[in-house]
């Protein structure tokens, strides 16, 4: 093929990404999770009975323009006819901000499809849940009536808190307050979604009565006086554990959706709608509107943006000491944590120094993030005060949370487990742990062999590898937790493989490159629904995507020394997937909750294509 078309491509994506990076060297690209965070904030201002006449109505028009002709929202395009969840919080935060009524056609159209699916009592994601019973619109579900005192209580009989994931505990404890007071806020602007349920109850068809069990078993025991003597005591500690993980723009771990739940759960513990901590929360949520469009964030993904971009201009011919990266150093370098976070708990001797995923991200560092900024500022490190030693407590950080079976997690080693049936939610098991993935797992390799030198030979980098290959499924492809799905996992692991020197032909290898060419689209290109993410094996797109397409590639890279017919389909296929400016450039291949949240992250398709072409160029270009 004409090598010069992949350079040129090179050069417009480079000087398209240094015009867009901001004056303080970071690059500030919308993390689109569809229209939920959206729905959540209408919804939640018209409880506090508060009117923005400019925010609300610019959020109720995006929403509203994602409709789909049957009256349904999808979280990803090919979801077969819509989502229940997506469209009944659509629904309702129209109606609530007072751009349809309750009669207007397209309402009448969404409700149609709200009870052809069910009605609102087949709702099963926690977070929908929550808002619906907040808000007076179904009852609080049992299974969320657990008393605080399981939590925090000092006898010696509760739960382990922290055996959840960060992001689970900081979204289940403003729900567990609300729903141990049986909170409810509604006002006269608010509209009636009970002709939603099929039947005159309110309640969710997944609550599970075990709950309920485990309080009368808890109210039987000898202590249970003690136990549950003083709820104000408990309600007062859940309030400061919410109070002590804010972060200094007012969000809650830097979630809109756990800050959110926080401000209902404030209501529930008596704090009026104008108190200034609770006006402080909503500019904290209001912080993460995109810059080019209204949308609200589930989280902002500055520090990631930045590092990768960083990496992949760099990888692109743009000199390491150009002012562009330089800034971009600068950026990340003060970005270093260097507070002690929950992590702590399951590594207390291990000293901060990670990155977080977003902007402001002060006590919530995570190992993807950390490895990337860590790449990104290296060439820089000499620049920096003290900057050796800020390169190797980041080092030592990504190293200390390894969990004990070789992989590592998201955000912080794996503690006990709850049990599986803990709760009946859509996904709860996705979101309540944060357990080794193969896709972190492989590219912490990947940093450790190409930026440390790093090898198989040693017994702790052999047993991350085992790990990895025990995790190969039957037909030679990986589960990617973060990324749809089995293109992700598969690319990010043989990459990961070769970096620290597993051979080419190693056998599982050789079988995941197998699997890859025989998903290969007639287009020459790659594409995985998202809907494989939610039901655990690979489900073709039907069409080409730039980043599963580069994904795909990065791993024929790795382990063909000569170029081959389906690479060079392959390069053809991302020239055009990248020019083709349709549903398949903005597809959300990035995983936040199977089944319930994908992320289209636009810098997913300067990274990784940016990569790919890059490293084709390097290999094969001569």
């Amino acid at each position: 093929m004409d090598m010069s078309r992949l350079r040129d491509r090179i050069n417009l994506m480079t000087a398209e990404l240094l015009r867009q990076q901001s004056p303080d060297g970071a690059w500030r690209m919308c993390f689109d999770s569809g229209v939920m965070t959206d729905s959540y904030l209408i919804i939640l201002m018209t409880a506090l009975g508060r009117r923005d006449h400019h925010f609300m109505p610019s959020l109720a028009a995006r929403i509203a323009a994602r409709q789909q002709s049957n009256g349904a929202w999808k979280l990803y395009p090919d979801e077969a006819g819509g989502n229940l969840e997506a469209t009944a919080e659509a629904c309702y935060a129209l109606l609530c901000a007072g751009y349809y009524q309750q009669s207007d056609p397209r309402i009448l159209l969404a409700k149609q499809f709200i009870r052809s699916r069910g009605g609102l009592s087949e709702v099963r994601t926690l977070l929908t849940q929550v808002i619906f019973a907040a808000t007076g619109q179904a009852k609080w579900p049992r299974q969320l009536q657990i008393p605080l005192q399981a939590f925090f209580s000092d006898l010696g009989i509760g739960l382990d808190l922290f055996s959840l994931s960060g992001h689970a505990r900081v979204h289940l404890i403003p729900t567990l307050i609300m729903a141990n007071t049986q909170f409810v806020r509604r006002n006269a602007i608010m509209p009636d979604l009970s002709d939603l349920f099929i039947t005159d109850s309110r309640v969710f068809a997944n609550d599970d009565n075990w709950i309920s069990a485990l309080n009368s078993f808890l109210s039987s025991l000898p202590l249970a006086s003690l136990l549950f003597s003083d709820s104000s005591a408990m309600l007062k500690q859940a309030e400061n554990f919410m109070l002590e993980r804010l972060e200094p723009n007012g969000t809650l771990l830097t979630y809109s959706t756990a800050t959110i739940l926080m401000i209902f759960a404030l209501l529930a513990l008596n704090y009026p709608p104008e108190a200034p901590l609770i006006s402080r929360l909503l500019l904290g949520i209001q912080s993460l509107q995109c810059k080019d469009q209204p949308h609200i964030q589930v989280a902002s993904a500055e520090v990631w943006d930045t590092a990768m971009l960083s990496y992949a201009l760099r990888e692109s011919g743009v000199p390491a000491h150009s002012a562009a990266l330089e800034r971009a150093a600068d950026y990340l370098s003060v970005r270093q944590q260097t507070r002690l976070g929950d992590w702590s708990k399951r590594s207390p001797h291990t000293v901060p120094g990670g990155w977080g995923f977003s902007d402001v991200n002060t006590i919530y560092p995570d190992v993807d993030d950390s490895a990337a900024a860590l790449r990104a500022i290296r060439p820089s490190i000499s620049r920096f005060r003290d900057g050796h030693s800020k390169w190797q407590k980041g080092l030592n950080w990504i190293l200390a949370m390894r969990n004990d079976n070789g992989g590592w997690p998201a955000f912080e080693r794996e503690g006990l487990s709850l049990p599986a049936s803990f709760f009946t939610f859509e996904s709860s098991s996705d979101i309540s742990t944060d357990p080794s993935t193969v896709d972190l797992t492989s590219r912490v390799l990947t940093f450790l062999g190409k930026e440390l030198d790093m090898t198989i030979g040693h017994r702790w980098i052999d047993d991350s590898v085992q790990w990895v290959l025990s995790n190969q499924k039957a037909d030679g492809s990986w589960y990617g937790r973060w990324g749809i799905a089995y293109i992700h996992g598969t690319g990010a692991v043989i990459q990961g493989m070769t970096a620290i020197g597993v051979a080419r032909d190693h056998p599982a290898i050789k079988k995941a490159i197998s699997w890859l060419l025989s998903i290969q689209n007639t287009d020459g290109g790659w594409g995985e629904s998202c809907k494989s993410d939610k039901v655990k094996q690979y489900v073709p797109l039907a069409a080409s995507t730039p980043s599963q397409t580069a994904w795909a590639m990065d791993a024929l890279i790795a382990v063909n020394e000569k170029l081959t017919p389906e690479l060079m389909r392959g390069a053809e296929a991302l020239l055009r997937s990248l020019a083709r400016r349709d549903w398949t450039y903005t597809y959300p291949t990035g995983a936040g909750l199977p089944g319930s949240v994908y992320v289209y992250y636009p810098s997913n398709n300067y990274i990784w294509p940016l990569l790919t072409m890059s490293a084709f160029l390097k290999k094969y270009g001569t």
